[in-house]
């Protein structure tokens, strides 16, 4: 048997997945690293035969150019290695339970959101003059209707 194949097995003894194995092991892997070098080979035979280079001017060779290049399989193939290890970092049973000093620190953390989000309204209640709260920014806001010099925006009158 194959030592890398032998690593990987040991590997997933451990729980723990290891990136050789999504990057080389798996069939579509194996498949898709075969195919890089001869899509690229071909390209490069490409520029003697007329047929392929018909073929490798087309749109259907631009697409294939991304997939088949190398960078491509080595962002892609990984997917199912960082699945694997998130999963085993965050667990199937929904987590671990907060300690007490973490739920008092979430608490603290809902109260701070909150006690900024009534100072931000009541921050506008009084500076925003397109809020009806704010007095007299309000009152003397040609936009405002109560307002003697008020022209409605629909038909350019005054009211």
């Amino acid at each position: 048997m194959d030592a890398a194949i032998e690593e990987t097995l040991a590997e997933a003894d451990t729980g723990r997945p290891s990136l050789s194995a999504w990057l080389w092991h798996p069939w579509y892997a194996k498949l898709w690293w075969a195919a890089i070098p001869s899509w690229w080979l071909g390209m490069a035979i490409s520029t003697r035969i007329p047929v392929l280079e018909l073929f490798y001017g087309s749109a259907l060779a631009g697409i294939l150019n991304v997939v088949f290049f190398p960078m491509t399989a080595l962002l892609v193939l990984p997917i199912g290695f960082m699945r694997a290890w998130l999963d085993g970092h965050i667990g199937q049973e929904g987590g671990i339970p907060l300690s007490e000093d973490e739920e008092e620190e979430l608490i603290c953390a809902r109260q701070r959101r909150e006690m900024h989000q009534r100072f931000m309204d009541n921050l506008g209640m009084g500076t925003d003059m397109f809020d009806p709260r704010s007095g007299a920014l309000w009152i003397g806001n040609p936009l405002n209707p109560n307002n003697p010099g008020y022209i409605n925006p629909h038909t350019g009158k005054h009211l």
